[in-house]
């Protein structure tokens, strides 16, 4: 009965906008971004595109313009697309978008349900989970993934850490509310550090799992991840908001009609998101990869040269509307009080991508490392 499964509402007719439905130059930085660091990596001869959870598509089809529009480039280059993807709604939705349709139900094969052929000749393949994809060379990409999966709750109180819980309201019996669990938890014992300064906590068990897997994959076969979500690095504090049982719980928001609507009112028909803390992603990955960022979506995109993108975009177009479409959705996307500081970046890589295998015996022995898109100011040669 969930969501994403009935329903997902994306896009100007759906609950709630993503950055790739506000703007192509969004997904095609992104694709630049794999693209560089292919090329940062010695150019494998083949990498697979691993999307977790990729909406409607908007976003693989942006990126596979790109790799279209540098087809010299990669034209030795074996690159295969796969999309994890749970809801049979938004499945058919990408099939449409990035093989105009033409698909085929994949039942000798275990792990991919789907599979088809993007229109411009690339293979993709659908999987209910990460476990599915095949091992190799991988390029990792989750926007606005981990936002969506379950998290605990938790508040500290004068008797300790005590797990924010939903129970049914006993004066409204078809509505549900928010409680405290009367004593700790498995969870509550499980998830908060004791050195945890913060009164609310969100943890969120299942992106620690994937991240896990994530890293696993990256160090055993190479390639890299790149995650876009709003969230904090293990500081948020202050997001709380009072539900009318005048419990403070962190923001827990969700969305109808591009609205904000009751996070226990009607469930399955709004779309519920919480805040990723990265500093826990991090902790999650164990050390198997090195990670950057988190850095806020206006300071990735500058360095990945949005700037640039858009004055060619503005000068190859002749008609006020598409200027003024321009201009709005790069003020959506970099302007701070929009989605410019809300939204972060953050990546996971080998950790010989940032640090020479033999660097600590020789430390002349390699020329210096290429800088790794996004997380470094641009510099134009």
């Amino acid at each position: 009965q969930g969501y994403y499964t009935r329903r997902g509402g994306i896009g100007e007719s759906g609950d709630f906008v993503t950055s790739p439905e506000i703007s192509q130059v969004f997904g095609e930085l992104i694709g630049i971004w794999y693209i560089s660091e292919w090329i940062a990596t010695g150019k494998p001869g083949a990498f697979q595109l691993v999307e977790l959870g990729p909406g409607r598509g908007t976003l693989t089809d942006d990126i596979l313009r790109v790799f279209n529009q540098l087809a010299s480039l990669l034209s030795k280059c074996d690159i295969s697309i796969h999309l994890v993807e749970v809801s049979p709604k938004l499945s058919e939705i990408q099939a449409l978008m990035l093989t105009g349709g033409k698909v085929q139900s994949n039942p000798e094969d275990k792990s991919a349900y789907m599979k088809g052929v993007s229109k411009t000749g690339i293979p993709i393949f659908w999987y209910r989970d990460i476990q599915d994809v095949p091992p190799g060379y991988s390029f990792y990409l989750a926007h606005e993934f981990f936002d969506a999966l379950p998290i605990h709750k938790f508040q500290r109180t004068e008797k300790g850490w005590r797990e924010v819980l939903v129970d049914i309201d006993p004066e409204v019996p078809d509505q549900l509310r928010f409680v405290l669990s009367p004593s700790s938890t498995p969870a509550t014992e499980n998830f908060i550090r004791p050195e945890e300064m913060r009164d609310h906590v969100e943890v969120c068990p299942e992106a620690g799992v994937i991240i896990q897997r994530l890293a696993g994959r990256i160090e055993k076969d190479g390639g890299a991840a790149l995650v876009a979500d709003y969230g904090h690095d293990g500081t948020k504090t202050d997001t709380f908001r009072a539900t009318e049982y005048n419990l403070p719980i962190l923001i827990f928001q969700g969305f109808r009609n591009h609205k904000l609507h009751d996070v226990l009112r009607a469930p399955g028909t709004a779309d519920l998101t919480a805040d990723v803390d990265f500093s826990y992603l991090r902790k999650m990955t164990q050390g198997r990869t090195a990670t950057l960022g988190p850095i806020k979506q206006r300071e990735f995109l500058k360095n990945m040269g949005i700037d640039l993108r858009l004055q060619v975009l503005l000068q190859n177009s002749c008609d006020g509307a598409t200027h003024e479409q321009l201009l709005h959705s790069y003020d959506m996307l970099m302007n701070p009080k929009k989605m410019g500081d809300c939204f972060n970046f953050f990546a996971l890589l080998p950790h010989h991508r940032l640090v020479h295998p033999d660097k600590k015996h020789k430390p002349e022995s390699k020329s210096p490392l290429p800088p790794v898109a996004g997380f470094g100011e641009l510099l134009l040669k």
